[in-house]
């Protein structure tokens, strides 16, 4: 049974509405983006029945002569349901956008709608330090030498680009020089080309040196001094790499 975590009172609400419904012979369908949660969300209640991705369809075609209740998900996938005999059993579906709308209002008793992470943010701090340990034991770093202020919430993708954020920042703010180093080395021998290869990959290390140099101490005067360099060459350099 997945572990799932909600503060989101929606989600609250949904919770018991499926609850309620555990003991009756009736099918519900839960709709909302990609990745908001909805396949660990569900499996955390109905943990008990058999599951299958409507993308199987030999596996979903078995399951249906097998299990009178049965959880699919990944419901938009099927694309015939009046095809199988969805109406004699009890189903429990996931589905990542609106199917077959004669369809679902015929199938479903219930249809609920799973909120995306953007209109959850007491769910954030929850999601974002799930992940981190979750990385961290990935990685082999120490969680407590992390804060949640430094991994910025990603959410354009829920919790797929929400993970991924802390993936990449926690490797960020782990390598080492001769990593960092590595890391230059595999993205050059990749894209260093043309006739001026020099001066266009410039950017690449000029340009975060100074951002991080200037919201270090806060005054190019005393970054052009930290940095060996003119004021007037820096003032140059913030306007040729846009720099704020």
């Amino acid at each position: 049974m997945d572990h799932f975590q909600s503060r989101n009172s929606t989600i609250a609400q949904i919770s018991k509405g499926l609850n309620l419904t555990k003991s009756l012979f009736v099918s519900s369908i839960l709709i909302g983006e990609s990745h908001t949660g909805k396949k660990s969300f569900i499996r955390s209640l109905f943990g008990d029945l058999p599951q299958v991705d409507a993308a199987d369809t030999e596996l979903l075609k078995e399951s249906l002569e097998r299990f009178d209740a049965l959880v699919i998900f990944n419901f938009e996938k099927i694309p015939d349901p009046a095809s199988l005999p969805l109406e004699e059993k009890r189903i429990i579906a996931t589905a990542n956008k609106m199917p077959h709308l004669k369809s679902i209002d015929e199938l479903f008793a219930f249809i609920y709608t799973m909120p995306p992470l953007r209109e959850r943010p007491e769910d954030i701090p929850l999601l974002q330090e799930h992940f981190l340990h979750e990385a961290c034991d990935t990685l082999e770093l120490d969680p407590k030498a992390f804060s949640l202020k430094d991994f910025p919430a990603d959410l354009s993708d829920n919790t797929r680009s929400l993970r991924r954020g802390i993936y990449y920042t926690l490797v960020s703010k782990s390598m080492d020089k001769a990593q960092i180093m590595q890391t230059l080395f595999d993205y050059f021998l990749t894209h260093l080309e043309g006739k001026n290869g020099y001066k266009e990959t410039l950017e690449i290390y000029e340009k975060p040196l100074i951002e991080a140099g200037l919201k270090r101490y806060g005054s190019q005067l005393k970054l052009s001094e930290i940095l060996g360099i003119n004021r007037n060459t820096l003032r140059k350099k913030i306007h040729e790499h846009g720099i704020d």
